[in-house]
């Protein structure tokens, strides 16, 4: 089902599926990317050196992206009458699908006037929704593999109703019950695979990028209750400007510990290929393409592309990393996303 655009001109349908294959191709190549780029600069270095990059990114495009058509339409605040319900930029309700729609298609001017209090919003949505996740995400790599990481991040939805529920936010019922029932047992299994003692390195891992996922869906469910103040492009903007300012400091204690000034000719011209694709492609460009997707398909539509990631991610993996998995582990992964898939399925209809 299309979502006409407000001036009535809609893209093809071949332009869509094109569209939303490079963005789903974009993120797979992000596992690839992040494990190769850890290979020539230490983890911390790596994690803190793409926020940056990616804020620094967000400055220089989001004015370019203000005068696009595609996102004047979106400027301004969105409809007050929208209720609190934010974007799981992974997994989205039926309803979600909705307001993100209208959220999206709203028009008001050039842009809304951020107070102090905006600021303070934007401050925690940023360190939630791109320090912690993207941080963690990035760091987990450094111990697990393509396919453990893949399958947690691909569980999103799941962190996020737990989430929402502990807030009372949203209802559990008998079904969503179920369906994160099937799902943190395939990660009991995936843990199991890998050696549940807190010794191991990919259960470690693991660990690790369970946090960055907990943190964007801490941003999920905070964002709920601003989803309606805000524009896309304003909040992704906001988000990514303090999301980069919190992990600065880390970002230059980790340059005078690798004597950055000194040594960065020496460091190959793969780990700075590899800081910019995961600052610009994966991080703010994906982003503002997926908003930009959700204006012509129903959320839940864009959202079941999402579960391709780990397939094609961990397939990635094997042709380029050379990266083997055991079959208990497949198992616990198509347990874990057939988990997220019902309970998705439910909260659709």
């Amino acid at each position: 089902m299309f979502i006409d655009s407000p001036n009535g001109r809609a893209p093809s349908r071949a332009a869509i599926t094109i569209s939303i294959t490079l963005l789903m191709a974009i993120w797979a190549i992000n596992f690839l990317v992040v494990k190769i780029g850890l290979r020539h600069l230490p983890a911390l270095a790596f994690a803190s050196f793409r926020i940056v990059c990616a804020g620094l990114f967000m400055l220089v495009i989001a004015p370019l992206c203000r005068r696009l058509p595609m996102f004047r339409e979106q400027s301004g605040r969105a409809n007050p009458s929208i209720s609190k319900e934010n974007l799981i930029p992974l997994a989205p309700s039926g309803q979600e699908a909705s307001e993100a729609r209208d959220l999206l298609s709203s028009s008001a001017g050039h842009g809304p006037r951020i107070t102090g209090h905006d600021l303070w919003t934007f401050a925690y949505l940023g360190f939630f929704g791109v320090s912690i996740n993207q941080f963690c995400f990035t760091l987990g790599l450094r111990y697990t593999n393509v396919t453990h990481s893949s399958i947690i991040v691909g569980m999103a939805p799941i962190y996020t109703l737990t989430l929402a529920v502990l807030l009372r936010l949203e209802r559990l019922t008998w079904p969503k019950a179920f369906g994160m029932a099937i799902a943190f047992s395939g990660v009991a299994i995936l843990a199991f695979a890998a050696g549940i003692s807190h010794n191991s390195p990919t259960f470690l891992g693991d660990a690790i990028t369970m946090c960055g996922s907990l943190g964007f869906a801490m941003y999920v469910v905070l964002g709920k209750r601003v989803a309606a103040k805000y524009d896309a492009l304003t909040m992704t903007t906001w988000n990514f400007i303090f999301g980069a300012a919190i992990v600065l400091p880390i970002a230059i204690h980790q340059s005078i510990a690798i004597h950055l000034l000194q040594t960065w000719r020496t460091i190959p011209w793969q780990a700075w290929a590899c800081v910019g694709y995961t600052g610009l492609f994966s991080s703010v460009l994906a982003y503002l393409f997926y908003f930009w997707l959700l204006r012509y398909l129903e959320a839940s539509q864009l959202a079941s592309f999402s579960y391709l990631l780990p397939v094609s991610a961990s397939a990635l993996s094997i042709l380029f990393l050379g990266e083997r998995g055991s079959w208990l582990e497949l198992l616990g992964g198509a347990l874990a996303l057939a988990g997220v898939y019902w309970i998705e399925s439910t909260r659709s209809h």
